[in-house]
């Protein structure tokens, strides 16, 4: 994509001699301009990291991270678990042929070091840009992406995938996962494991904890016993041991409750132990040499293994260790001097925390209000909420569909629960919003946040097709709010609903309405003519309202805000047909079964001949840039609107 012979080993261009100058940022030091890296600038590619003594790499090391640090800062971008993972990205390149032998990275956002070290390295100033490299792991970019991510607790699936079809084919290359303590709270993940234990395939799953959500720290016992697992000297004993053993079967039950419960005292393994798995850890994920020893020797043992590392997320940079949820990323950071003093410009607020202060206000309202968030709570705008009203709100970690079926649960008892759920991973739980939600009617509330295009995260976190995959579950109603004040009362006719409702909004801040909380309620299903024109009549869904009123009122066009995609309002669109020469549908969704599809069939179901003009989002994945441009890529903006419709009535 990016050059011919993609990542190969071969010079990059000359960087010649660069100042380190650094500016005080949050009290810990960023370079603004490239760091002295010599030894990171001779790696090339991983086979050249293979050629470097082992002593080298802490040096390696600490050069990556300061060139991490130097690159995130220019554009921006995911950081703290990039930073986590230093060592065991070296290690892992360093013990393991790659891209023979294959790594499967989990989520993605910790990636950056990987795309580093495997030749995109003067590629990283244009990661999350348009045409330039993806924020998260892509096979598209580069061979040793061996699987696309963006959604949690693939990895184990993906790499046993792998790993069995190697063993089809007889091909002897090692397959890794990478997967972190939160992904491994998901239920894919531990069937993964349980299908490895019982398959016998040869993997390798890495757990990296850097939440202290399943294992103590790393010292004392635990790490001397971690250290005979991974021996040389104690597998072989142990897989002697079992050739003996075997004609004694009463001895070696004994001999392997023995081990299991001395491993039980200093360790989390007994679980891993349990499925199937040969289990070391937890040791430090900072340690290169360690990591690289208990790689090499555990890549030696045949069957599925687990290797558990404790890690620190935003190690070497203080206030990401400090805060690593405020660090999971970091915005460009302008030079001093280069910018000049900012115009204050009005607050405006965004929609998920126009969606919290919602939230909170009719939870004051309303006991049985419940708030469920499949690990977004900060993202979702669930802080102030979680904070008022500790009881009443549910992490649920990364589990969508455990937090749609927990839902179902609850409204079965009375309570009204309202799920937080990003477009993009209510994917995940499709299943259980048809089947334990919608077939049963129960009262439950979807706020439905990063619907539509996301800019820089790209399709892997775009909200692109939820108006398709969701109007067509019977029992559910729709809405697409156009402004901030309208999404306040489309939640509060969502929430009053006795049934599945969904209210979709996008990513980041509203138009800048000022929140009316004491409008009327808006009606199900009602939407709103707004002006009155000539020939060609926009019907619009949702947050590209504004662009729709410039193109309406350079062109005398009428204009409606629907605001309900199901039901639609029949009522309205039956009082457009006369005179209208042109429909015009306006959506961040995907024109194959959105919003201009419902109306196009409830045209075609009235006997309506006339001519229907969908614009939303094309049959393909938009890549990542700012939101912007991809509006403008896909001829959503104004100007491309107007074109598209003019272009229309000529034909």
């Amino acid at each position: 994509m990016f050059w011919p012979a993609q990542y190969n080993c071969r010079p990059l261009r000359a960087v010649g001699p660069f100042l380190l100058i650094r500016c005080i940022f949050m009290f810990k030091e960023i370079p603004l301009i490239r760091p002295s890296t010599p030894l990171l600038d001779s790696v090339m590619c991983p086979a050249d990291l293979r050629q470097l003594p082992e002593k080298q790499l802490p040096t390696l090391a600490r050069e990556l991270r300061e060139f991490l640090l130097y690159s995130v800062g220019q554009t921006g971008g995911h950081f703290g678990a990039g930073l986590g993972v230093v060592e065991l990205t070296i290690a892992l390149h360093y013990v393991f042929n790659t891209p023979d032998d294959r790594l499967v990275w989990d989520v993605g956002h910790q990636t950056y070091p990987h795309k580093i070290l495997t030749g995109r390295r003067e590629a990283m100033a244009s990661i999350r840009q348009w045409h330039g490299l993806s924020g998260f792991p892509k096979r598209a970019e580069s061979p040793y992406d061996t699987f696309g991510v963006g959604h949690s607790s693939t990895s184990i699936s993906a790499a046993l995938g792998m790993a069995l079809a190697n063993r089809m084919k007889g091909d002897p290359r090692k397959t890794v996962a990478i997967i972190g303590d939160g992904a491994m709270t998901a239920g894919m993940a531990f069937e993964a494991l349980n299908h490895a234990a019982h398959s016998r395939a040869d993997l390798l799953v890495v757990l990296n904890d850097n939440n202290m959500s399943i294992s103590p720290n790393v010292g004392g016992l635990a790490d001397y016993f971690s250290r005979i697992w991974a021996s040389k000297l104690y597998t072989s004993f142990r897989q002697g041991s079992k050739k003996l053993l075997t004609r004694l079967p009463q001895t070696a039950e004994f001999a392997r409750k023995t081990e299991e419960h001395m491993k039980g005292m200093v360790s989390p393994g007994t679980l891993f132990e349990e499925l199937g798995f040969y289990y070391v850890g937890p040791i430090d994920g900072h340690d290169i040499a360690r990591l690289s020893h208990d790689l090499k020797n555990l890549s030696e043992i045949p069957g599925p293994k687990l290797l558990h590392i404790i890690t620190k997320k935003g190690r070497g940079f203080g206030p990401a260790e400090q805060d690593p949820v405020g660090y999971h990323a970091l915005n460009k950071i302008e030079p001093a001097g280069q910018h000049t003093t900012p115009i204050p410009k009005p607050e405006v607020l965004k929609y998920q925390e126009v969606f919290g202060q919602w939230l909170c206000d009719t939870a004051t309202q309303d006991e049985r209000l419940i708030g469920i968030t499949p690990a977004m709570c900060e993202g979702s705008g669930m802080v102030e909420f979680a904070a008022q009203f500790p009881t009443r709100f549910e992490d649920v970690a990364i589990a969508e569909q455990h937090a749609v079926t927990l839902a179902a649960g609850l409204a079965c008892e009375g309570l009204k629960p309202v799920v937080a759920i990003y477009s993009t991973f209510l994917q995940r739980a499709y299943d259980q919003l048809i089947h334990d939600v919608a077939l049963q009617k129960l009262d439950v509330t979807f706020a439905i946040d990063r619907a539509g295009l996301v800019g820089e995260d790209g399709p892997t976190h775009a909200g692109n097709l939820d108006i398709s995959f969701l109007r067509c579950v019977p029992e559910l109603m729709l809405a697409t709010p156009s402004d901030e004040t309208e999404c306040y009362q489309l939640l509060q006719a969502a929430y009053a609903y006795p049934g599945p409702a969904a209210v979709r909004y996008p990513r980041g801040a509203g138009r800048g309405v000022a929140l009316q909380k004491q409008a009327p309620p808006l009606v199900v299903g009602k939407g709103k003519l707004l002006r009155k024109g000539e020939r060609v009549c926009i019907l619009n869904f949702g947050v590209l309202l504004p662009a729709a009123e410039t193109v309406a009122a350079e062109h005398n066009f009428t204009l409606c805000d629907m605001r309900w995609v199901k039901p639609l309002d029949t009522e309205l669109l039956h009082s457009l047909v006369a005179g209208a020469a042109l429909w015009v549908t306006l959506e961040e969704n995907t024109v194959s079964g959105g919003a201009g599809s419902a109306v196009a069939e409830w045209l075609s179901a009235q006997g309506i001949v006339l001519p229907l003009l969908q614009l939303g989002l094309p049959d393909a994945y938009v890549e990542q840039a700012k939101r912007s441009q991809q509006l403008k890529a896909v001829g959503l903006d104004a100007e491309s609107m107007a074109a598209r419709i003019l272009k229309y009535l000529q034909a």
